[in-house]
């Protein structure tokens, strides 16, 4: 019984390091600290999700991923009989805050967040991919030079990693 406990264990942390699991220090509940963009000369460009936005990022031993992140100052929806001014509210609304889920792959310093769920549709079953640096409690990921709003520009967030239980 002893031996065969043994070889569960051996071959669970022999499944984890093929898997890049054993040491990955992404896993965990990060919160968004910065949000910061260049464009591909090195100009800071407007904030991309606006000033003072916030975020989750959550990585899980099993490969994981999902990140949330809003604009500050989103306005409640109205309620009611639907108008166009509730259908701007709502476009507005869905304009101002992103949500996606999928797995997630670390290999050396850059991190494969694999899509498979998204607020935004033309993400689905596409690979995003950022440079990862650790520095502390802390990760910055960057973006490739990317278009956002008809410029092409790069991505700089920071996250703060929570405590365990928070």
């Amino acid at each position: 019984m002893g031996t065969a406990i043994l070889a569960i264990a051996a071959f669970a942390v022999l499944f984890a390091a093929v898997d890049g699991r054993a040491d990955d220090k992404l896993v965990g509940t990060w919160k968004l600290v910065s949000a910061s963009s260049t464009t591909s000369s090195g100009e800071r460009s407007e904030p991309p999700y606006g000033p003072n936005p916030s975020g989750f990022l959550t990585y899980t031993g099993d490969g994981r991923v999902s990140a949330l992140i809003s604009y500050a100052g989103r306005k409640p929806l109205s309620f009611g009989a639907e108008t166009p001014a509730q259908q701007a509210e709502q476009a507005e609304a869905f304009k101002t805050f992103l949500a996606y889920a999928g797995r997630y792959t670390l290999a050396g310093d850059k991190v494969n967040h694999h899509i498979e769920i998204s607020s935004i549709q033309n993400f689905v079953g596409k690979d995003l991919v950022r440079t990862v640096k650790f520095q502390g409690d802390q990760i910055v990921l960057t973006t490739p030079p990317t278009p956002v709003n008809g410029k092409i520009q790069i991505i700089e967030l920071i996250w703060q990693r929570l405590p365990a239980g928070s």
